[in-house]
Parts: C-alpha cells; sequence; structure tokens
C-alpha cells in the first residue's frame, strides 16, 4: 500500500461528517471565546453572552440570503447540467478523461481558470464537471480514483481571491471603502494617511499576484496528475448514473400542453438570458465586473436551464435530481454563520490577529498575515466576512508598521484561499453534486494547501 492510500485510509477512520466538524468548531469556538474573551464580566455572563452571539450569528439575515443564493446556484447549476446541450458540451470535454491522471489534471485546469473569472461559478462548474468525469468512468468501465476527481473539481477555492472576483481586493478598490472601513478604529488624521483605494492593478494585477497565478495555474494540473499516477487504484463511485428526466408518455391535455411545450421554456429562458445581459452591459459602464455577483450568476443559469430543457416539465425532473445536493448547504451553513458571530462579536478574531501583529516586523508582517488570516478562514469562511473582521486590522498595523497596503491585502486573500483547503465549508456544494465525502478528498486538497502555502510563502518574500 503506497503513502497517498496510508493517508487516505487514515482521513476516512478518523474525520466525522462535515455536520459533526461543524458542531465540534461551534463547541471549541464557544470554549475559545468564553476563556480569552470578556474577562470583566463573571463566567455566567461570558457564557450567556457568547451563546447569545452565536444565536445572532445563526439567522443573520445577510448570511441566510447568501445561504439561499448558494443553494440557488447549486441545484440551477445542476439542473442545467442535465439538459441535452449541457451534456454534449461536457461530453466533448469529457472524452479526454479516459484515466485518473488525466482527468484530474483537466478538471483542475478548467475548475482553476473559471474561477480566476468568478468564484461561484467556479464552485459550481468543478463540481459538475468531475461528477460527470465519474459518470462516463462508470459508464465505460474506467478505473478511477473519483475523490481525487473530486479534489480537482475544488481547486478552484485556492486561487478565487486571487482572481477578480476576489472579496478583498475588490472590497478595497471601491472609492471611499478603506476610510470608512477604519473609522472605528483610527483618527482621522491617520485615515488620511492610507488611500482611498486600492485599485485592481495594485492588487489582483500585480507582478506579485500574477506570478502566484500563472503558477498555480501551471502547477496545480502538474500536481493533479502526478497524484493521478500514484494513486490509480479504483475507487467505487458513490454516485448514480445520472439522466435527463424523461416525459411523461401519456396525452396532454388542456393547460397540461403548456408543461410540455417547448417554445414555452425557450421563451422564457430567451427572456431571462436577454435581460441578464442587457442588466450586465448598464453595469459594467460604471462598476466594470462587479456586476458577476451571486444574484447575477443564479438569474443567468436559471434562464439557460430553462432554455435548454426540453420543457416545464423535463426543468421540474432537473430539479427533482439536483435538488438533494443543496441539503448540506440548508443545514450546515448557518452553524459557520454562528461560528462568525461568535468570532466578531466577542473579538476573537481580533485577538488572534493583533498576537500576529506584535510579533511582525515589516518584512514579516505579509507572511503573518497569510498564517493568521488562514487560521481565522477555518472559524469564519466567508472571504466578504473574513474581511470585515480582519481587514481593518490587517490596513491599521501595516500603516502603523509602514508596510505595503496592497501587498498586505493580498496576504490576508492568500491565507483565506489556503484553508479553504482544509476547511469543509465551501466544499459543501462540490459534496452533494459528486455524492463524496469530506475526508475522502481532504487527503488530496491538503496536498494543494501545501504547494499553494510554498507558493505564497516564496512570492510574499520576492515581492
Amino acid at each position: 500500500m503506497n503513502t497517498a492510500s496510508v493517508i487516505e485510509r487514515a482521513f476516512r477512520a478518523l474525520l466525522p461528517a462535515p455536520f459533526t466538524i461543524a458542531v465540534l468548531l461551534t463547541l471549541l469556538t464557544m470554549l475559545l471565546a468564553w476563556l480569552f474573551t470578556g474577562s470583566e464580566s463573571t463566567a455566567i455572563e461570558r457564557a450567556i453572552g457568547i451563546v447569545a452571539l452565536w444565536e445572532g450569528g445563526l439567522w443573520n439575515p445577510p448570511l441566510l440570503v447568501f445561504a439561499i443564493q448558494m443553494m440557488l446556484m447549486l441545484v440551477l447549476g445542476h439542473i442545467l447540467a442535465l439538459s441535452a446541450p449541457a451534456e454534449r458540451v461536457i461530453s466533448l470535454a469529457t472524452r479526454y478523461c479516459n484515466g485518473t491522471a488525466t482527468s484530474a489534471a483537466l478538471v483542475t485546469l478548467l475548475t482553476v481558470l473559471v474561477s480566476l473569472f468568478n468564484w461561484g461559478l467556479g464552485l459550481v462548474f468543478g463540481a459538475i464537471f468531475a461528477r460527470k468525469v465519474g459518470e462516463r468512468a462508470s459508464r465505460h468501465g474506467i478505473p478511477l480514483n473519483y475523490p481525487l476527481i473530486g479534489a480537482a473539481g475544488y481547486s478552484g477555492m485556492m486561487v478565487w481571491h486571487g482572481g477578480i472576483s476576489g472579496s478583498a481586493p475588490i472590497k478595497a478598490a471601491e472609492h471611499g471603502h478603506i476610510h470608512q472601513l477604519l473609522e472605528p478604529f483610527l483618527q482621522a488624521s491617520d485615515i488620511e494617511r492610507l488611500p482611498e483605494a486600492v485599485t485592481l492593478s495594485a492588487t489582483v494585477f500585480s507582478n506579485m499576484n500574477i506570478m502566484c497565478t500563472l503558477l498555480l495555474v501551471v502547477l496545480l494540473p502538474i500536481l493533479m496528475f502526478l497524484l493521478g499516477k500514484r494513486t490509480s487504484r479504483p475507487f467505487p463511485l458513490p454516485i448514480p448514473i445520472s439522466g435527463r428526466p424523461v416525459d411523461r408518455m401519456d396525452p396532454t391535455i388542456g393547460a397540461e400542453r403548456l408543461d410540455h411545450a417547448r417554445w414555452f421554456t425557450v421563451l422564457l429562458g430567451t427572456g431571462i438570458v436577454a435581460w441578464s445581459i442587457y442588466s450586465a452591459t448598464e453595469q459594467f459602464t460604471s462598476i466594470g465586473l462587479g456586476f458577476i455577483t451571486p444574484n447575477f450568476i443564479n438569474l443567468l443559469l436559471l434562464g439557460l436551464a430553462l432554455g435548454m430543457h426540453r420543457n416545464i416539465n423535463s426543468f421540474l425532473g432537473g430539479l427533482d435530481s439536483a435538488i438533494g445536493g443543496a441539503s448540506g448547504i440548508l443545514i450546515q451553513f448557518p452553524l459557520y454563520f454562528g461560528i462568525m458571530g461568535i468570532m466578531g462579536g466577542s473579538g476573537l478574531a481580533r485577538q488572534l490577529s493583533d498576537f500576529f501583529v506584535s510579533i511582525s516586523t515589516v518584512s514579516t508582517f505579509p507572511f503573518f498575515t497569510m498564517i493568521s488570516a488562514s487560521i481565522v478562514n477555518v472559524f469564519v469562511p466567508s472571504g466578504g466576512g473574513q474581511w470585515g473582521i480582519q481587514g481593518p486590522i490587517v490596513l491599521k498595523a501595516a500603516l502603523e508598521l509602514g508596510a505595503d497596503i496592497p501587498k498586505s491585502i493580498m496576504a490576508l486573500a492568500y491565507g483565506d484561499q489556503l484553508t479553504n483547503m482544509l476547511q469543509p465549508f465551501w466544499a459543501l456544494p462540490l459534496l452533494g453534486i459528486t455524492g463524496l465525502k469530506a475526508k475522502e478528498i481532504l487527503p488530496y486538497t491538503l496536498v494543494i494547501m501545501a504547494v499553494g502555502t510554498l507558493i505564497f510563502t516564496i512570492a510574499l518574500q520576492l515581492f
């Protein structure tokens, strides 16, 4: 038995289900907040306050909206993949997936490229592509290490924050956002020393990030190819082969004919897609690529899914097939929202960041920012949420130390990317679509994390 197989068996034996992981992280966060924050109050008062913060985060309205957005993104993307045109397009790509190594490399390459454009599209694309590769292997009897293919479909979350949809660089590029973010923490005279905006040319399109991106685009597919060569043993596919829903053969009468009318879905889908394009064009003139939001992606997916299915009946059949994959998001995302509520409200995230700032110098600050961001991301697995909690601390410290502000922003983004490979929060959509378990893909995502750590550390030291 090779090393990779031993590690895989160990993870499968030792790690519980993602829901259990979320519960354990919740209890750990509560304990840490109780031990290290609110020292001016009694133990009972601290415990009550922490539970109140957890409950507030659990039902945080904006975050619950985000959870629904992610469920729709997963379900609509899956419905779209079940349409005949989408299956033909995906088949063109999967025809080159004739073994674990080549499949892992191709899935990784395409997922990374899509994720650099938009994290949401990359997440859905990688999951669906990985599933289709698995289905083709099952259909044709091709030996396949399916967990490795699943990890390849998740690899886009290793690069997204350095792409054009990264939360931290996009928010920092908004005019006046940095000043507004730091108003509660700095005097007006100190705030004036900060730029009103840090453009994407200084962050996403900086020489440092371009180098990191190119290395990841080249090295990650090679890495997954080599892992595929070393872990070529077949893995039983935990998913049924999906097929497009079949229309009822019963005669239709009256208004029921509308459910089976091809022209109706074409009209609906074309109208929604046309509106999406028009809206995007209007917004592009003022906010550039900022129009690519979860709402835009979902509207576009809805239009495409309707237009590409034969009729409403076929679309609803696809919905029945896809809806089960969203169950993990529905029940587990709120638990992480509760953790975020504790981390932000108790000041625990601030204490962690302040510790790394206190041991930093100008030269080591970017590296320690990346490390602290990677730890915070385990408890606050949202790029936007992490920027809101940790961003002010990083910017304030960079100003006081005289560190490079754009570089510090990207160091935070790199830390967030790294532990995406460890934290099962963002893997839930992929797990729902592929039928895999977190502990099955984790041995391979940790290898991706190790390579990313090396690349980011070198880049932060060189530039």
